[in-house]
């Protein structure tokens, strides 16, 4: 075939090789020739042919053992890409807006940027009484609930510094004074899965919660929260708000490949 009559109509061997790498994905578990052959609908003989070529493209890979086939390292390697390389900015975006919706209480996405967390959207609720939230604020990690969440999570090398920094200025409560009290409360926010601050946020009479995000591999990648009135909506770990704050972040989490619990 001309290579112009090639881009037009493809390359058949791919697209059978393609039915074969869908039909294994479909099947959601390592599978006998027999059963990759009948999914693809095509002859056993046939699928085995395409087999060996997929194998040496570490697309498939067989047991010695069982004889079943399974995806190969290389397939593995082109999914986790694609899942990193998805926007997690804009899969966020939408996550707070439907937790917005969903306890109507001020929501927003926190990022990681040169010299700590930074705040690129929030979303208002519908009601008359509500704390805004300036988008690029820059925050402090230890006094704000996502900085808290981003130091709790992040690699120790990373945070080191920028807790020595706000150690050193003494602008924070009572309860951080040394590197002890501070390495005693993120260990505190691992356990619960959440920040909560109140008091000392942005400003008094502002209550915030945040909850992490994590990739592929584990690692936090961003923080959602919900900022309020002190008092005007419920901050126990059991409440709505802290409940459904965690189950967005971790239905975020599984979107960017994620597969830690909850």
């Amino acid at each position: 075939m001309s290579d112009e009559m090639e881009g037009k109509h493809g390359v058949q061997s791919l697209e059978i090789g393609m039915g074969i790498l869908r039909a294994m994905v479909n099947g959601q578990r390592s599978m006998m020739l027999k059963d990759i052959a009948a999914a693809a609908e095509m002859p056993a003989s046939k699928a085995h042919r395409y087999l060996v070529s997929l194998i040496r493209a570490g697309l498939v890979e067989q047991d010695p053992m069982t004889s079943r086939y399974d995806i190969g390292p290389f397939a593995l390697n082109i999914g986790l890409v694609a899942i990193d390389r998805l926007d997690r900015v804009r899969l966020g975006l939408t996550a707070i807006a439907e937790l917005r919706d969903e306890i109507n209480e001020t929501t927003a996405l926190a990022v990681w940027g040169d010299g700590g967390p930074v705040i690129v959207r929030w979303e208002r609720p519908r009601r008359p009484i509500t704390v805004n939230v300036v988008t690029g604020t820059a925050l402090n990690l230890l006094t704000s609930a996502s900085g808290r969440v981003f130091a709790a999570w992040m690699a120790k090398d990373t945070v080191d510094r920028l807790i020595a920094k706000e150690l050193k200025t003494g602008d924070l409560p009572p309860s951080l004074k040394t590197r002890a009290d501070v390495d005693a409360m993120l260990a505190e926010v691992r356990a619960a899965g959440v920040a909560v601050v109140s008091d000392y946020h942005l400003i008094l009479g502002v209550e915030a919660v945040a909850a992490p995000v994590f990739n592929f591999k584990g690692e936090i990648t961003i923080a959602m929260l919900v900022v309020g009135v002190k008092g005007m909506f419920d901050m126990s770990p059991d409440g709505e708000v802290v409940s459904s704050l965690k189950q967005a972040a971790h239905a975020l989490s599984v979107r960017l490949g994620y597969s830690g619990k909850a």
